[in-house]
């Protein structure tokens, strides 16, 4: 079996093949800490925990590198405006690293309610200032960088591939069509490896910049130093090449970060490895808002509090975000993730159904529901570049077989197998929400039983009464009984 993905790098989809046999070396994007998460970010990290699922399904050991980005992702692409953490900082009435640790934390527990695969490592940008140091060494004895009066920049015309990953018009660029034109940059695409503190002014985050990156001589007082804090794109490709080495199999990242962020990210890398950085580029497209871009100003940048608040789980907004394939774009409404919630809450019914039944039927035997071909039907639909939709219209069809079928069709173990399939590929907790029900509850349901044999509607009616208020309803058939979940 063969996994197909859309490498953004060659614009085709492709067999993925990692550079050594078993092991997958992944780079994930991870968010800027400066406030909650909306659903159209959480919707990227949905997307790459499956593709992680989908590389430990087909064998592959994964090693994973997701970074923080805790200081110098400035408010514009040209390298200006302000840092978003501390603009943050003076929205919060706090410093920058309170910010930044407030919501990492936030970032974290959201993950963990999602249930996301934690990557063997998160990275903070602010603990590796030494390796970004060292790349923009690198870059600076190559003859990459130079240095005007607001920091050390990267000369994208000496990387001549610069604009072939996102096919760039850089005579555009030089119109000022993409970012707004620095004077005193050499190119409009050119970008910040080290910004510099404004002078007279002192940042929660700074550090030291060091004398041998300076072209430029020091402040006529030889005991100012130049302060200074690393640029956005920087971070990126020091802790990927850090931990992972200096050619990664897969990078992943939304599609507004192809022109500007992972471009950039490519031509640093490579100018200082003299390797190529990465095999494959995975990109997720946006998810829109009520039928718009997701902005502050409109309110609908939905937060998992938010959705909390409105009555719906984080496993609810997973199963929506697992409706749409990753690179096709997605659109939140509330009608839609009622949909998504109504239909996780079904396949947990049908989850409750191994509670209620047993394995007295054999395999093979003709009035078993036959679930054996789907756990391997869900992964080849995965293995084509991620296709979640198909994946999830699979396991719908196999759970219609239960309409009508009594619980004596149901093999237990083919269930309980199916089920595990379902949580180990598509991350849904299917096993890990539906408990069984207590004992209590299982003799009220013998007792209505009884009642129900003898005609004693009014006792039947009472006891059920006594099952809903425990969250339990009951759907009666002709072999007997049912009970699954109230919806909540």
């Amino acid at each position: 079996m063969t996994l197909q993905l859309h490498n953004t790098l060659t614009k085709k989809t492709e067999t993925f093949v990692p550079q050594q046999e078993g092991k997958v070396s992944l780079y994930t994007c991870g968010p800027t800490v400066y406030n909650y998460l909306h659903v159209g970010n959480w919707a990227a990290y949905i997307y790459w925990d499956t593709l992680v699922r989908t590389l430990l399904a087909n064998g592959y050991s994964v090693e994973r590198v997701m970074n923080i980005t805790d200081v110098g992702h400035l408010t514009s692409d040209a390298d200006d405006g302000e840092d978003k953490l501390e603009k943050g900082a003076r929205r919060e009435g706090k410093t920058a690293w309170e910010v930044a640790e407030m919501y990492s934390e936030d970032f974290l527990v959201g993950m963990d309610k999602l249930g996301l695969i934690l990557p063997e490592h998160i990275t903070k940008a602010t603990e590796f200032i030494p390796q970004q140091l060292d790349l923009i060494r690198v870059l600076k004895e190559k003859g990459f960088t130079y240095q005007i009066n607001d920091g050390i920049y990267f000369d994208t015309s000496k990387f001549p591939s610069y604009a072939h990953f996102a096919d760039l018009d850089l005579e555009a660029q030089k119109a000022g069509a993409r970012v707004e034109l620095n004077a005193d940059k050499r190119n409009a695409s050119d970008f910040a490896l080290w910004k510099f503190t404004p002078a007279n002014e002192k940042r929660d985050m700074e550090w030291e910049t060091p004398d041998d990156l300076l072209e430029l001589p020091q402040h006529d007082d030889d005991d100012q130093k130049i302060m200074g804090f690393p640029g956005w794109h920087l971070e990126c490709s020091a802790m990927a090449m850090s931990i992972l080495g200096p050619t990664i199999d897969i990078h992943t990242g939304g599609i507004d970060h192809i022109p500007v962020h992972h471009t950039n990210e490519i031509a640093q890398s490579e100018s200082a490895s003299g390797q190529q950085f990465a095999k494959f580029w995975i990109h997720n497209n946006h998810i829109k808002s009520d039928g718009t871009k997701i902005s502050k100003s409109l309110g609908n940048g939905y937060t998992l509090q938010d959705l909390e608040q409105h009555g719906y789980s984080p496993l609810d907004y997973r199963m929506f975000v697992l409706q749409s394939q990753y690179s096709n774009e997605g659109n939140f409404t509330f009608d839609n993730l009622t949909a998504a919630k109504n239909r996780l809450h079904h396949w947990r019914n049908i989850a409750a159904l191994r509670h209620q039944t047993y394995d007295t039927l054999a395999d093979d035997s003709n009035k078993a529901i036959s679930l054996l071909p789907v756990s391997q039907a869900i992964l080849v639909a995965l293995n084509n570049d991620l296709n979640t939709p198909e994946a999830l219209t699979i396991i719908d069809k196999a759970f219609s077989q239960f309409d009508g079928k009594s619980l004596g069709d149901i093999h237990q173990h083919g269930l309980q197998h199916t089920l595990e399939s379902i949580d180990d590929l598509l991350g849904l907790q299917l096993l890990a929400s539906t408990p069984d029900i207590d004992d209590e509850s299982k003799r009220l349901i013998i007792t209505r039983q009884r009642a129900r044999d003898e005609k004693n509607w009014s006792e039947s009616d009472h006891l059920r009464d006594q099952l809903a208020e425990k969250g339990i309803v009951l759907r009666d058939t002709n072999s007997g009984s049912i009970w699954e979940y109230a919806e909540k």
